[in-house]
Formats: C-alpha cells, sequence, structure tokens
C-alpha cells in the first residue's frame, strides 16, 4: 500500500501499469476472425500473383501484329475461333491471323499477346471487326505482376485490415497466426447499485460504469464482456473473481477503491493477489488501484464515479490493451486546440476536461468546454468527443490559448 499522502504522477502510474503487462501469445484465427488483429508470422505466396496470364477486359483476344492496320474507318476483320471463359481449366491456342472470344479474368490463348475490349470492335460472333491496332501486353495481366511465387505478401505485425484480408485469401491462407484479442471482464462494486432496466429505488442508481467500460474495452479492441454486479460484500466479490480468472487476460473493477468504509475491493483482493492502491496526480480520477491475481491476469480498480471512471480507462487501460494486442501507437492521437473560453485547474494535478473539438475553416482546432469539472456529470460526458489535458504546472488558460486534446473518436486504432 503507497503512503497515503503521495501523489504519483500520471506518467509513473502508466509506466508501472505498461510495465506489467506481457505480450499475449499468438494463436490460430480464421481469417474473418483475425480482423483488425495484429499477423504474428510472416506469410509468403507459394504462387505466382496472378496464378497465369488472363484478361483485364471482355474482348478477343489476339496477336497485337495482326491488328497494326486497323482504322475506324477501315477495320481488321479477322475469324473467331473460339470462346475462353473465367475459370477455364485448360489454356486454349489459336494460331496467326486469328481472334477468340475473351473474358475478364480468363487464361490467355497461347499464341495470343493482347487483348481488344469489345467497344472497340463490332462484337462480331464468327468474325470480328476491330476498329483499332492493338499494343502487345495491352489488357493482359501477366502471371505473378503482383506478386512473384516465394515473395512476403505480409510481414508479421502487419494490421489485418479489409484489404489485407483479401490478400491473404488471394494467395490462399484461410487461417493465420495473430495476437489475439485479450479477453476483458468488467465488474462493477456498490450495493447501491441496480442492473439497468430495473427502475431504482431511493438510494440506488443505475450500473451504467460496467457497460461504459466494456463498450470502451470492445472499441479498444478487446473482447469485453461485463460480470453485472457484485455489492459491499467481501465473500461475494471474491467468489466472482475467483471463478473469473481462467475466463479473462484482464479483469476491470469499478467503484470501492476510494477512503470510504464499505469500500471491500482492497479487502478482497488482498487475498487472490498483489494489487498496489495509490493516488495519482490527476483530476477525475485519483484513487488508482493496480496488480496482478493469482500472479499473471492484471486487474485495474478504477474509481466508481462514471466520469473518473472513464477518464482513468482512457489514461492507463486502453493503452494497456493495446499493447496485449501488439500495436505500437499505444495512446490515442492527440491534437493541439484553441481554447474558447477559460479553464481553470488545481494546481499539482493534471486534469482531463471534457470539451467539444470543432475543426476550422483554416483547417485548425478550437475546443469548448462540455460540462463543469464534476466527476458525477454523465450527461456532458455524452455530450463530449475530446478530453481537454491541463498539464500539473497549468492552473490557468485563458481564452485563445493553445491546449491538448485527446479526440475520444470511435474505433481510432
Amino acid at each position: 500500500m503507497a503512503d497515503e499522502d503521495a501523489l504519483r504522477s500520471v506518467d509513473e502510474q502508466l509506466d508501472v501499469v505498461l510495465g506489467g503487462i506481457g505480450a499475449m501469445d499468438p494463436i490460430e484465427l480464421p481469417l474473418l476472425d483475425a480482423q483488425g488483429l495484429l499477423l504474428a508470422e510472416d506469410v509468403a505466396s507459394e504462387l505466382p500473383l496472378p496464378a497465369f496470364d488472363n484478361s483485364a477486359m471482355d474482348g478477343y483476344a489476339v496477336r497485337a501484329v495482326d491488328t497494326r492496320s486497323a482504322r475506324p474507318d477501315a477495320p481488321v476483320t479477322l475469324p473467331v475461333v473460339g470462346d475462353v471463359a473465367a475459370g477455364a481449366r485448360s489454356r486454349s491456342g489459336m494460331g496467326p491471323g486469328l481472334a477468340m472470344r475473351i473474358m475478364t479474368g480468363a487464361p490467355m490463348p497461347a499464341g495470343a499477346d493482347a487483348v481488344v475490349p469489345l467497344e472497340d470492335t463490332d462484337r462480331g460472333l464468327a468474325r470480328v471487326a476491330i476498329r483499332r491496332p492493338a499494343r502487345s501486353g495491352e489488357c493482359v495481366r501477366r502471371a505473378g505482376e503482383d506478386l512473384r511465387a516465394g515473395t512476403l505478401a505480409l510481414r508479421s505485425g502487419a494490421a489485418l485490415g479489409p484489404q489485407q484480408l483479401g490478400l491473404l485469401a488471394s494467395v490462399g491462407r484461410d487461417r493465420v497466426l495473430v495476437r489475439p484479442r485479450p479477453r476483458v471482464l468488467v465488474i462493477s462494486t456498490g450495493s447501491e447499485l441496480v442492473e439497468v432496466g430495473q427502475r431504482p429505488v431511493f438510494g440506488q442508481v443505475p450500473d451504467a460504469n460496467s457497460f461504459m467500460l466494456t463498450a470502451a474495452a470492445k472499441d479498444a479492441g478487446a473482447d469485453a464482456r461485463r460480470a453485472g454486479i457484485v455489492g459491499d460484500d467481501h465473500s461475494e466479490l471474491l467468489d466472482l473473481l475467483e471463478s473469473q480468472l481462467l475466463r479473462a487476460d484482464v479483469l476491470v473493477t469499478t467503484g470501492g477503491v476510494s477512503m470510504g468504509a464499505f469500500d471491500v475491493v482492497k479487502q478482497a483482493l488482498s487475498e487472490l493477489g498483489t494489487v498496489e492502491f495509490v493516488r495519482v496526480a490527476m483530476q477525475p480520477g485519483k484513487p488508482q488501484g493496480f496488480g496482478h491475481l493469482s500472479g499473471k491476469v492484471p486487474i485495474f480498480c478504477l474509481p466508481g464515479n462514471p466520469v473518473s471512471s472513464l477518464v482513468s480507462f482512457e489514461v492507463f487501460v486502453r493503452p494497456a490493451i493495446r499493447k496485449l494486442l501488439g500495436k505500437r501507437n499505444l495512446q490515442r492521437a492527440r491534437v493541439r486546440a484553441v481554447a474558447l473560453q477559460p479553464i481553470d485547474s488545481i494546481p499539482g494535478l493534471r486534469q482531463y476536461r471534457r470539451g467539444v473539438l470543432h475543426r476550422e475553416s483554416s483547417g485548425g482546432y478550437s475546443v469548448s468546454l462540455a460540462g463543469g469539472p464534476g466527476s458525477h456529470l454523465v450527461a456532458s460526458l455524452a455530450a463530449s468527443n475530446c478530453l481537454i489535458v491541463i498539464d500539473e504546472d497549468v492552473t490557468e488558460v485563458p481564452p485563445g490559448a493553445p491546449v491538448t486534446v485527446i479526440p475520444l473518436l470511435l474505433s481510432n486504432r
């Protein structure tokens, strides 16, 4: 347990968190399940891509030399000796002075070196009139022009989006080795909480935090779920945590980390692992807990006020999830914006204020406050699209001054 009077800086606490997060072992997944993850192996193409010379257009396969005199007013007419369809299992052949109808993607017949598009012909069936000369190689996709056999298609560490999955499928890979999504379990604590959908009585509040944090974890790239509510009962929390240790890669609790007499999280966790509870020089989100249960499962103990909870997630949990995913950039991108109104801050604390970020016609940014500094103001949190970061040594930001802003963009990966 840290000295109750000491404050740890945000950066120091983040270093502790990231230092306690290791890499997850890669797993093999089907292509569509791998979307959004990082490749954990080099993938080479066993075959050339394309695998064979094929037509890039619907038209007529020809020898370019046979069309050299073609003009719009004096077309060259060639006999059509067959059709080549896409998916043809054997390669056709043709001699000089002949043409074959060919579909897009169909194998080029032996003897042909160009394709004349339909629009440059009369679309004849037995004989075709060609109205312009073709160049050798025109409208032909050459075997291996995209990738030669044995060439590296994707390197380990590549992010797998739709285009990367398309390439993997093209080289014949239906499964790949990837960094898996960490399984994040969110637990809300507090006897005052009731399930969303139940009408709270006097003294009760709906459990909004677990929905908010589970959504935030999913947005960060995790496979996240909520475990529901645990009251201020030491045994109940202990039982739930023990039952989930094999089903989660990261545990997140919200509530029960302050100095309140009924905060049972600290007591329960001391029996399952090593968790350090500290006060961090930030507002909101000063009380923080981080450690490991059973020696290996990271656990984050976040404050119960909703704004404090989400800000704490953004500052500490989201970077940890991204590290588990193998991402290079652990933090959200930050921008500089002009403050549209004065902002006060407490000296010695890094303040995170909710804001609305505006894009100016000049291309720069401006930002206005969304609600007051209270950590319970959920409506203003929902109205915001960014966090305004005020450094520890700044007590006042005048209108027109630049500030650092963290845009809270969905799926900002």
